[in-house]
């Protein structure tokens, strides 16, 4: 099931706005004079409205502004964010997991030792698998995770993409609107099931390929003492 979302007081929201002012202030050169610009263009526009309107417009003009402070703030936020988590193992998943909406994601189902991985997630548009890493070895691993999910997920759409920079890979920046474009087919329903399903499939014990070791072989005449039984 979607995560609950936590209650978030005045206070935490204001440390959370302030933490982001300077993650953003410290990423993007240009959002110090465009948050300056907000501010400061429609405080004057207010001076200007009050000599000949009057003082209605001062809380009208005070609204205006932080509208545009926070607009000029969400924008520039996202792209500093999109920037920093260029090139970071695991930033894909991670930005899935702050959109807003159904996404069920399970990070690294898929791994390597050389930092490859490949996510899960689970949407109103099907099963998309995400893979980060070196090209031609992920590139494997999303063949081994889609065989293996074809055997669970029945009608639902699949979808795999490589996050890079790329011909035929997908940028980190432009991941969260791929997904918001995907087409929805399921309804919440099917959602359920479906991430049922593939967690029973990731909680199946998988047995070692070769022989059996020596320790976990069962004693001689185990066998037939239970056939006998």
């Amino acid at each position: 099931m979607a995560k609950p979302q936590e209650k978030v007081s005045f206070g935490q929201r204001l440390k959370q706005i302030g933490m982001v002012f300077r993650f953003t202030a410290k990423q993007d050169r240009w959002f110090a004079p465009l948050a300056f610009a907000a501010v400061v263009i429609p405080l004057a526009l207010t001076v200007v409205a009050f000599f000949v309107w009057g003082w209605l417009w001062i809380p009208l003009g005070i609204l205006l502004t932080l509208l545009s402070l926070l607009i000029v703030l969400n924008l520039r936020s996202n792209r500093a964010m999109m920037n920093a988590a260029e090139g970071q193992p695991g930033a894909a998943a991670q930005i899935i997991e702050n959109m807003r909406g159904d996404w069920r994601v399970t990070p690294a189902v898929s791994s390597t030792t050389q930092m490859d991985m490949v996510h899960l997630v689970i949407g109103r548009s099907g099963v998309v698998l995400l893979a980060e890493g070196n090209p031609q070895r992920v590139r494997g691993l999303l063949g081994q995770e889609k065989r293996r999910l074809a055997k669970v997920i029945g009608s639902a759409p699949l979808y795999d993409y490589v996050i890079g920079q790329e011909e035929g890979e997908l940028p980190v920046r432009k991941l969260r609107m791929t997904l918001m474009r995907l087409p929805r087919k399921l309804s919440g329903r099917d959602v359920n099931a479906l991430d049922k399903r593939l967690k029973a499939l990731s909680a199946r014990p998988q047995l070692p390929k070769g022989a059996i070791p020596k320790n976990m072989r069962p004693p001689k005449g185990a066998f037939r003492q239970a056939r006998g039984r």
